[in-house]
């Protein structure tokens, strides 16, 4: 599978393991629920490790540990929830997060550029097919009035 990585289109090398999922070697991510859970089986995992938020998850419990995280995805469940975006926002200007943060889930390729502007730099689309029109969206705009992350 391919994303949009710092304005590229790169392949994809990690993989979601849900919570009730055996633990495989390679780049990885997990919920906020298993990251606690098993945090200190995750720290000596065999590959890097992300976590993915929900909306309905808090920034604030993962800020302590953001220095031990590679990758945090947010996911939209919904195309109307936009919470996804004040959780990049806070995980960029509150708590510097340098890491990759990426948009998964169901979200419109017209809002990439959006999402952009409050700290996220990765994008996993549903559909691998609007990837060239997404990442074309980052170009939209050559002057910008509000203040940005990037």
């Amino acid at each position: 599978m391919q994303i949009i990585k710092d304005k590229q289109i790169i392949d994809d090398s990690w993989n979601y393991i849900s919570d009730d999922a055996e633990l495989k070697a390679g780049n990885i991510s997990v919920s906020l629920a298993r990251w606690n859970k098993d945090k200190q089986q995750l720290l000596h995992h065999d590959g890097k490790v992300g976590v993915r938020l929900e909306p309905s998850d808090s920034v604030d419990n993962i800020a302590e540990d953001l220095k031990k995280i590679e990758l945090i995805e947010l996911n939209f469940p919904a195309f109307a929830d936009g919470r996804a975006f004040s959780h990049a926002w806070l995980l960029r200007n509150r708590y510097q997060y340098t890491g990759e943060i990426r948009a998964t889930g169901h979200y419109m390729p017209d809002q990439v550029f959006y999402l952009s502007r409050v700290g996220i730099n990765a994008f996993s689309l549903e559909k691998t097919e609007d990837l060239p029109a997404a990442l074309s969206t980052l170009n939209d705009f050559t002057v910008i009035y509000q203040k940005s992350t990037n």
